[in-house]
C-alpha cells in the first residue's frame, strides 16, 4: 500500500508572531465573551439587587484578584480589538508579505498592550 502524506499541522509550521495573534484573537474573542459577560451580568445583577450586593460585587472587584480579572477583560477588549483592526487590513488586500505580516503582527500584539495599560492609566489618574 502506498505511504499517504501527512497534512500539515502544528508541528510542521515555523511559529512566528502571526500564529500567536491568531491564536490569542480567538482566545481573547472567547474569553471576553464568556468572562466579560459574566461579570457584566454579575454588575448589573448586583446594581438591581440594592446597596448590599453592590457592596459585595465592588468589594471583590476592587481585591487583588478582581483587579487580575479586570485588566485580563480589558486586555483581551484591546487586543482583540486591535487584531481585529489587522484582520480587517488584511481583507482590504494589505500586509500579506511576510515583512508586513510580522510587523502588523508585533504592531497588533504591542497596541494591546499600550491601550490597556493607557485604559487603566486613565482610570487611576481620574
Amino acid at each position: 500500500m502506498a505511504e499517504r502524506p501527512l497534512s500539515p499541522h502544528l508541528g510542521v509550521y515555523k511559529w512566528g508572531p502571526h500564529m500567536l495573534v491568531s491564536i490569542l484573537h480567538r482566545v481573547t474573542g472567547d474569553g471576553f465573551a464568556i468572562v466579560g459577560l459574566g461579570v457584566l451580568l454579575w454588575w448589573l445583577g448586583a446594581l438591581a439587587s440594592g446597596p448590599v450586593a453592590y457592596a459585595t460585587f465592588t468589594g471583590l472587584a476592587t481585591s487583588p484578584l478582581g483587579y487580575v480579572v479586570l485588566v485580563g477583560i480589558s486586555w483581551a477588549f484591546f487586543n482583540h480589538l486591535s487584531s481585529g483592526i489587522r484582520h480587517f487590513v488584511m481583507d482590504i488586500g494589505a500586509g500579506y508579505e511576510l515583512e508586513g505580516n510580522r510587523a502588523g503582527s508585533m504592531l497588533s500584539l504591542g497596541f494591546g498592550v499600550i491601550l490597556t495599560a493607557a485604559f487603566w492609566a486613565a482610570i487611576v489618574l481620574l
